[in-house]
């Protein structure tokens, strides 16, 4: 049956810049490829290989502010990025990204193009205004929004929560426009793997684990912190994961202070699924991609560090369900110590339990679930079934 319709193709339009944008893009596609073998769907970060001398100078500027300012961060959201490019650069950067985003849109026809960043987003909504027929969905991966999101061509915005459809609806979005999807999980979030056979594969202990990921770009550990966790290898097994922070990496497996057969340390895996899976408790800080990770999993979050402003919004979205809590004193952390050595049973059962009672419509694989269901709601032509 359809054996002459060509496969639908859907483009997923991100940018590098900022996190978790590109990775929710990648989730995103995974997850309706899992649902859809049929479907294409290409990834492309819009820039990318476009502006190889901008690019780049934009991107480690701001990542320096980042380890170093992260209140600049903010500022910089909002005014610093138009400021720091004259209106000439801007202008050329604009073209550079329209002629590209259209040749792209052109040589792969696709039915359906979602943006998980606000840039390629307004770049489309331009081009469709300029006469390209294709619907726009804007899934928006944070738990706030920003207005460079908001463009009236956008047919569909996907949103993280209630609280990001009522900011929107607060932008005047018309209400049908707008579903609450949660951003999308990889298909390895959607169901919990066996731990003792884990636990056997990443060379662990069965004993209670506690995973720590340091934030991104250089962002690292609170000492105080480190060192009252490391008095409790004696007990409890503990992952550091230092992610792309190779130098991090480094430092700590020099220190003596991390050599105990109870410690391990992680930089960059692609298996960070599996790591959620062995662990009982996952200390981070609140970005969004991680959270919603760790909400798929079922593991209890304490946060640490939080930036003000897009992670204050999405750390305080997590504690309000009940999934997290904030790290404001070191008795938080004693009271999981205690938890974790002397409730170890609870501790498992109430996991099983958060795994169990996921809500309709808070499913990891929803998202994408809905997504193809936009599609063939855009592609399918009145009046046939």
């Amino acid at each position: 049956m359809g054996e002459n319709m060509r496969k639908k193709r859907v483009l997923l339009l991100s940018e590098g810049f900022g996190t978790g944008h590109t990775q929710a893009a990648y989730a995103l596609a995974s997850g309706m490829k899992r649902l859809d073998p049929d479907l294409q769907c290409r990834v492309i970060e819009l820039g990318k290989f476009l502006n190889p001398t901008v690019g780049p100078l934009i991107l480690s500027a701001y990542r320096r502010t980042v380890s170093s300012n992260p209140k600049l961060v903010g500022m910089l959201y909002r005014k610093q990025y138009d400021k720091s490019l004259n209106r000439l650069t801007k202008l050329a950067l604009h073209r550079i990204f329209y002629t590209h985003a259209a040749q792209v849109i052109q040589q792969l026809k696709p039915d359906l193009i979602v943006c998980t960043h606000p840039f390629p987003n307004a770049v489309v909504s331009r081009l469709k205004r300029k006469g390209i027929h294709v619907p726009l969905i804007t899934l928006i991966t944070d738990y706030d929004v920003h207005g460079t999101w908001v463009n009236k061509e956008v047919n569909r915005y996907l949103v993280s929560t209630p609280q990001v459809r009522n900011l929107l609806l607060r932008r005047n979005v018309p209400a049908a426009s707008i579903q609450v999807t949660g951003i999308p999980v990889h298909p390895n979030f959607w169901e919990r793997a066996d731990k003792h056979q884990l636990q056997e594969e990443l060379g662990l202990k069965r004993m209670p684990t506690v995973l720590i990921m340091s934030g991104g770009w250089g962002v690292s550990f609170k000492k105080e912190m480190v060192n009252l966790l490391i008095s409790w290898a004696d007990q409890i097994q503990l992952i550091f994961c230092t992610g792309s922070n190779e130098k991090l990496l480094q430092k700590m497996k020099s220190s003596p202070v991390f050599a105990h057969p109870h410690i391990h340390l992680l930089g960059y895996t692609k298996q960070i699924d599996k790591w959620m899976d062995v662990s009982d408790l996952l200390i981070t800080k609140p970005g969004g991609m991680t959270c919603t990770e760790g909400m798929a999993k079922g593991i209890p979050m304490l946060f640490y560090g939080v930036i003000p402003g897009q992670e204050e919004e999405n750390g305080q979205y997590f504690v309000e369900l009940g999934s997290a809590e904030m790290i404001h004193s070191p008795s938080v952390l004693n009271r999981w110590h205690h938890r974790l050595v002397f409730e170890y049973e609870q501790v498992e059962k109430s996991r099983q339990n958060s795994l169990m009672s996921t809500k309709p419509g808070r499913e990891p694989y929803y998202c994408a679930q809905q997504v193809i269901e936009l599609l063939r709601q855009e592609t399918e032509p009145s009046g046939h079934s």
